[in-house]
């Protein structure tokens, strides 16, 4: 019998394992990954440099024990080359695997930003382990009140400024914006968010972008749009995720942004499945990217009772982001477009709650900071409800 083969060991893949196994004790089962294949909380990486963490804490098994949990084959550090649907078999660095079934949860890449100047190929980025690992031996040759200067204030570049100020470093933060998160937030939220910020050291660019880096006499220099320079030791880029789709697409699956799933996370073709930061899912709300836990989690479900032979659509549920900022903690749930509608703020004490209505009245997003648990299922309670009066 072939096995069910998982591309990938991110948690995208693990996850899918996992419900998997909970269905299928008997099924064999092998996971494909170019990295060493050990688990960790991609999470985690945003926000470990203030609890001193390093890349091998961050670790909490190495694929050897999660082999042995999943009672899976794991072929770690290989390289798959080649998808053939056809003859269901993929091709790798280690031979030609047939399969039953397929998962793709290859994650995506950062962004890499067209800069000029000759310190481009030193901004550097951390999407996994491997770059955290070299983020901190970066870091440590400066040692303490290191200057970063982080390209995007997005959800990461926040909650990196958030912790990396936590730890004693000098941070500034750069976004063509006008208020941070400006993507994800309502704009009460983001003006509290940078006011949090700031008043734990982190300077603002805003309303520009980086345009070139260079090497300077004391480190770098990068030099923005506006004509002005920072100097920093060490410069990061977190200005989003793109998803490598060469692999689906010369296996003849659709893409967009990323590989194309339905409502049970298939692609279009037949056994293959596809989930976490490389998928691009149809919801109530069209395709969407949906690069944060809780989605991933609601696909892993469905995904593995499909596999398992009890076929199930993904349940999307409202999911709102948490933001792991931790002088600002919110809660986001930002409305599937933002067409005519409008936000509204409540401020209880400290707290501040917004609730986005749309052009009928109706509840259909908010933001809450700082965000606790009750909070935030009192305000997915109060979703569809019509609390604004039309004029």
């Amino acid at each position: 019998m072939n096995p069910v083969i998982i591309i990938g060991a991110g948690m995208a893949g693990y996850a899918l394992a996992r419900e998997f196994r909970k269905l299928r004790k008997d099924a064999p089962l092998l996971i494909i990954t170019a990295d060493d294949g050990g688990f960790y909380s991609k999470p985690m990486l945003s926000n470990a440099f203030a609890q001193g963490k390093s890349a091998d804490q961050l670790v909490s098994q190495t694929a050897a024990q999660m082999a042995a949990q999943l009672d899976a084959s794991i072929l770690a550090g290989i390289a798959v080359q080649a998808i053939d649907p056809a003859a269901k078999a993929v091709q790798t660095s280690a031979g030609r695997f047939e399969y039953d079934k397929l998962v793709l949860a290859v994650g995506a890449r950062p962004v890499r930003l067209a800069l000029a100047g000759d310190a481009a190929g030193e901004v550097m980025s951390v999407n996994h382990i491997g770059d955290y690992r070299r983020f901190r031996e970066a870091m440590a040759r400066y040692g303490d009140g290191a200057r970063v200067a982080i390209i995007g204030a997005g959800l990461i570049g926040c909650e990196f400024a958030d912790d990396l100020a936590g730890a004693g470093y000098r941070v500034t933060l750069i976004d063509p914006n006008s208020l941070p998160l400006a993507a994800l937030a309502p704009p009460a939220l983001s003006r509290g968010l940078r006011a949090a910020l700031r008043q734990r050291g982190v300077a603002f660019r805003l309303g520009t972008s980086v345009v070139r880096v260079d090497r300077a006499a004391d480190g770098l220099r990068a030099t923005l749009a506006d004509g002005t320079d920072i100097n920093a030791d060490i410069v990061l880029s977190a200005v989003g995720l793109r998803t490598e789709l060469d692999l689906p697409r010369s296996a003849g699956l659709r893409t967009g942004r990323g590989i194309m799933v339905d409502a049970h996370g298939r692609t279009s073709a037949d056994d293959i499945h596809a989930l976490g930061d490389c998928a691009e899912y149809m919801t109530d709300a069209g395709s969407r990217m949906l690069p944060h836990v809780t989605p991933l989690m609601a696909a892993a479900r469905a995904i593995a009772a499909t596999l398992a032979g009890r076929p199930a659509p993904i349940a999307w549920q409202p999911m709102p982001v948490l933001v792991k900022t931790l002088s600002f903690p919110m809660a986001l749930l930002p409305p599937a477009s933002s067409g005519s509608g409008t936000w509204q703020e409540t401020q209880y004490g400290e707290r501040i709650i917004c609730r986005y209505y749309d052009g009928d009245g109706t509840m259909v997003g908010f933001g809450v900071a700082p965000q606790e648990a009750s909070i935030r299922q009192a305000l997915l309670g109060e979703l569809g409800s019509v609390r604004l009066a039309i004029a």
